[in-house]
């Protein structure tokens, strides 16, 4: 359908010079003969579609578009018109009574002259030069438009692959020696952590492929990572979740919100009641506020943020474009996510 749209173009404007012609004619106030029709129809049409298509299929692509000639291509139009306006000067010198002639208002039959005729085929040879080269312009830049489109958007869609296929991995690395620990300790909780981490793999794997999850369903990923989260610890870890709002209905990037809490648990401490990980989330129809504040750890040297919280960011720069807000606040003590997002 697309490349119907062109011709569609051309056939409709064709159909619009034929009907202006026609009704010149019309108001010529004479009769013509069918031979004088075909004279008329013929010599002009030919003429002007020669003009239009040799600058529409041949100059422009050849001389702009592929050798970037700009100086011979205009060279080249004015050669055009003045050849095609010498054309039609002799073809009105050979049949001025079909061509230059007209009905005046007194209803006697008089002549343009032929200097009269040759300003006004100059015009008109440039007018159709210049009609073809803006639909030719036009229907280019238009594709050129949607191809760019295209190519960003699929730029775009692999680096949003690369970055999602960035956090399993991280993800895992990190789960997996959290049970190494638990299995080295022998702990009774190793067998909960292995189903706790299928359960959540589950997620990454299968339902996360959508470009879009229900919040719901994102909560609960965050909160079954915090259960898996709590069995390292022999006392469980200290953690304040808050939920409010509207979250059945709402929609979200899915694995936006998990590395804010995977960066808590790795970089802070999560064991001490006076010093909680403090998670609260409020959800409305409109926006969905999330922030995390920790403790931070004095013994862990790991730079605050690493894969997950840059692998995050870039992903709300790529899907949320000036619909979110993110503040990071770094004290001496305590590190705080604050995520608003525009939903």
């Amino acid at each position: 359908m697309k490349n119907k749209r062109p011709f569609i173009v051309h056939v409709i404007f064709w159909l619009l010079i034929g009907l202006i012609l026609t009704i010149q004619v019309i108001f010529n106030r004479r009769s013509f003969s069918l031979q004088e029709l075909a004279i008329i129809y013929g010599y002009s049409g030919l003429v002007n579609i020669s003009i239009f298509y040799i600058n529409y299929t041949l100059l422009i692509p050849l001389l702009v578009k592929e050798q970037k000639r700009y100086g011979l291509y205009i060279v080249s139009i004015m050669l055009l018109i003045v050849v095609m306006c010498i054309i039609k000067t002799v073809a009105a010198s050979l049949n001025p009574e079909v061509i230059l002639s007209y009905t005046s208002e007194k209803g006697t039959l008089e002549y343009s002259s032929i200097a009269r005729y040759a300003a006004e085929s100059l015009f008109f040879s440039g007018f159709f030069v210049v009609v073809s080269a803006l639909p030719k312009f036009a229907i280019d830049w238009f594709g050129n438009e949607r191809v760019q489109r295209n190519l960003e958007m699929e730029r775009k869609e692999m680096e949003l692959q690369f970055l999602k296929s960035q956090l399993n991995p991280h993800f895992l690395f990190n789960s997996l020696n959290n049970i190494y620990s638990l299995a080295y300790q022998k702990s009774d909780k190793t067998a909960d952590a292995i189903l706790k981490l299928s359960e959540i793999m589950r997620y990454m794997i299968y339902e996360s492929n959508d470009r879009w999850v229900s919040l719901s369903k994102e909560i609960e990923y965050v909160q079954s990572f915090i259960e898996l989260q709590k069995l390292r610890f022999k006392n469980g870890a200290a953690v304040e979740f808050t939920m409010n709002g509207e979250i059945d209905d709402q929609q979200i990037v899915p694995l936006i919100l998990i590395s804010f809490v995977e960066n808590a648990f790795k970089h802070g401490v999560a064991n001490d009641p006076s010093n909680p990980i403090k998670i609260n989330i409020i959800a409305n129809q409109k926006i969905l506020h999330f922030s995390i504040t920790n403790k931070k750890n004095k013994y862990n040297k790991d730079e605050m943020g690493g894969v997950g919280l840059n692998n995050v960011e870039r992903r709300l720069q790529l899907l949320y474009p000036d619909r979110y807000k993110l503040n990071i606040v770094n004290s001496a003590t305590h590190y705080t996510s604050e995520l608003m997002l525009d939903i």
